[in-house]
């Protein structure tokens, strides 16, 4: 883990690491247990430090949460064996990961409200349990991250203080962290999801191997450390 002072425990630089995703995107939660996994071929995990930037998919849709998403699939004119075809092959990736996909019960909801709460959490250090927590619930077990009393409980599941993390989502904090992520990703030209930033300077998108994101982080790690942004 890294401290404030930018080191870590060994002394050694830092390696920030970026990782843009939004919570109902399947395949970021793949991404997110690909980079754990090369984190571990590394050996680098004392120096690496995550920071979760936020996406959404739909940026200006409603909250949602009354289709599931083959729903949702459908309604886009998807025929039925493209549907099943679509699902099974990320729910098999994602089973090579460890994750019990069930995008049947998935419900597609803008994340606004989910990406402030998880901002809020990494203030608290818990960024990471939240962001975990938030990912299996959409994708493993069909709740609704548009619906504030879920997001509450969920995030003091993770271990978030309950009465803070109502009090964010009754206002607008962080609604401009969520915009600044999104127009930084922008600015990178990095339009999917999940993207990675190693290191302030090796970029790239989509759920790659465990084996390629290894690489970026070597790469990031050889590198003179940044200036701060």
């Amino acid at each position: 883990m890294s401290d404030e002072n930018g080191t870590g425990t060994d002394g050694a630089a830092v390696i920030p690491v970026d990782v843009w995703t939004d919570l109902v995107c399947p395949w970021c939660y793949i991404g997110k247990r690909r980079l754990e996994h090369a984190v571990r071929l590394t050996g680098l995990g004392e120096r690496i430090r995550v920071r979760w930037r936020s996406s959404e998919l739909d940026p200006h849709g409603a909250p949602g949460g009354d289709l599931t998403l083959p729903d949702y699939m459908r309604r886009q004119g998807l025929p039925e064996a493209e549907i099943e075809l679509r699902l099974a092959s990320v729910g098999a990736q994602a089973e090579q990961e460890g994750l019990d996909y069930r995008l049947d019960r998935a419900r597609p909801v803008n994340t606004l409200d989910a990406h402030r709460l998880i901002h809020l959490a990494g203030e608290r250090d818990l960024g990471g349990e939240v962001q975990e927590r938030l990912m299996r619930a959409y994708a493993c077990e069909g709740e609704v991250l548009s619906d504030r009393p879920t997001l509450v409980g969920l995030a003091a599941e993770a271990g978030l203080d309950a009465e803070e993390a109502a009090g964010l989502l009754d206002g607008d904090r962080h609604t401009d962290t969520v915009r600044a992520d999104e127009a930084r990703a922008a600015s990178l030209g990095l339009h999917g999801v999940p993207s990675f930033l190693f290191g302030g300077e090796h970029a790239t998108s989509g759920a790659r191997s465990a084996e390629e994101l290894a690489a970026h982080l070597r790469r990031a790690a050889e590198a003179p450390a940044p200036s701060p942004r």
